[in-house]
């Protein structure tokens, strides 16, 4: 089992539609082989900062995923309207 972080800074006033965006991508998450939890979490001193853990069965099912259409939308879509710069993942294994 792995457990990814990945962290995200949206633009200040974006917040709002990253949230929402997560919940669809949460539908997508579930569906994905390998996939056991994720969460999202807001950074009480910088409300425009999130992390997002996300717990897989092995990391090859997470790399499928981030490979996967569903995914490049997402992120396209997040680069180009959302986030204030790149995102950071780190793999944490068990």
């Amino acid at each position: 089992m792995i457990t990814v972080g990945m962290n995200y800074h949206v633009i200040p006033g974006k917040q709002s539609d990253f949230e929402e965006k997560f919940a669809a991508v949460m539908k997508a998450l579930e569906a994905a082989e390998g996939h056991t939890h994720s969460s999202l979490w807001k950074d009480v001193a910088d409300d425009a900062s999130y992390l997002i853990t996300s717990e897989w069965s092995e990391e090859q099912a997470f790399t499928d995923f981030i490979r996967s259409q569903a995914f490049k939308d997402v992120t396209t879509w997040g680069k180009e309207q959302i986030l204030s710069g790149r995102p950071q993942h780190k793999v944490y294994k068990h």
